[in-house]
């Protein structure tokens, strides 16, 4: 199996911010000591909820303390970006790792509309605004010289510098949650990852992705990559005992639960309606902590060492070869965050990793 890294750590306050992004900075270094393949930053703006805000600076930040792990994007929001100046940015954060860059894309927050707002934007067209977005991003890294004509962009280029490191360009994932988004992302060929689908959903969505490869018309080396390369997102914390790494994680999962919904509240726009079929119980403010968190706990990986390294190997068991950890929790302390994955380094990693990491 091949894990990634994942941080959606918050910030509490303004005060913390450069105390948080420190210790964010020393968890993603340590993610390669101890064996992960990747470190995956995801992108939120203005509140802290992540605490670095644009994941691309820290990510040139890592690429420099690093030398083995990839870094990917889990996800850049593409509908608050310029694409040329996304390209550029890219491309020497592709040459800056020597090639180690996952781009995950999607077309901003379903929930946080204040992010939109905060560009001057709506997100009313987010999802064709991306489009030509993430259009421009593969085109411009690929084609010399490059001209674009679209309903929100228009340009024109002699070429891209610098140029990629990873040719054609470095792997661009999809985050996906609906049937239909399985399907179509197989037709099309592309790398995905998704969200904390229940286990026992995980083999029919797997399913449909595959039947999308073979309507594409992909080859069976590539169909059996892409199958393997599918990423799962599971949050997950190691202790001494079941009972801590369980109360531990319920309580970070509890702060972070109550500091996203009172931002939506306070600064989303009147108007703004969060879609009902994107809600799940931890998103949706008329679901009870209780419930919310025993949802979240559900598909979490929790406890020992052991009965953690039991949980993967039933995620492997259905067909999952590479999962996202989510390890680092704006409300859950830096020395635990840490105690927790060198925990995984010494019992997950060597029982079902590809033992080729140290």
């Amino acid at each position: 199996m091949r894990f990634g890294w994942l941080t959606l750590a918050h910030s509490p306050s303004a005060d913390a911010d450069y105390a948080a992004i420190d210790d964010l900075l020393v968890e993603a270094c340590r993610a390669e000591d101890v064996g992960f393949d990747g470190v995956w930053l995801t992108e939120h703006n203005f509140t802290g909820e992540a605490v670095y805000c644009d994941p691309i600076p820290f990510a040139s930040a890592l690429a420099a303390r690093t030398s083995r792990v990839r870094i990917g994007f889990a996800v850049i929001q593409l509908a608050l970006r310029h694409p040329i100046r996304l390209a550029v940015q890219l491309a020497l954060l592709d040459n800056l790792s020597r090639g180690r860059l996952d781009v995950g894309v999607g077309r901003g927050s379903l929930y946080n509309e204040y992010e939109f707002v905060g560009y001057g934007l709506r997100s009313d067209d987010s999802r064709e605004r991306s489009g030509e977005v993430l259009e421009i991003l593969t085109r411009a890294w690929t084609e010399e010289p490059f001209a674009y004509h679209g309903k929100y962009y228009q340009m024109s280029l002699p070429a891209l510098r610098p140029r990629v490191y990873q040719r054609p360009h470095p792997p661009i994932w999809r985050s996906v949650v609906t049937p239909a988004s399985f399907a179509e992302c197989g037709r099309l060929g592309v790398p995905i990852m998704t969200s904390r689908i229940p286990l026992g959903s995980l083999p029919a969505r797997f399913a449909l992705y595959e039947e999308g490869l073979v309507a594409g018309g992909h080859s069976q080396e590539t169909r059996e990559r892409l199958l393997r390369d599918v990423a799962v997102w599971r949050h997950v914390y190691l202790a001494e005992s079941q009972a801590q790494a369980e109360d531990e994680l319920s309580a970070a999962l509890l702060h972070t639960r109550r500091h996203m919904l009172h931002a939506r509240s306070a600064h989303n726009p009147e108007d703004y309606r969060v879609d009902p079929a994107v809600l799940n119980p931890f998103n949706d403010p008329r679901v009870s902590e209780d419930e919310a968190i025993r949802f979240s706990m559900d598909t979490a990986l929790c406890g020992t060492g052991d009965r953690v390294a039991e949980q993967m190997a039933a995620l492997r068991d259905v067909g999952v070869h590479h999962v996202l950890c989510q390890m680092s929790f704006g409300y859950l302390a830096h020395d635990r965050v840490l105690a927790s994955m060198q925990r995984f380094g010494e019992r997950v990693v060597p029982a079902l990793g590809n033992g080729a990491r140290r």
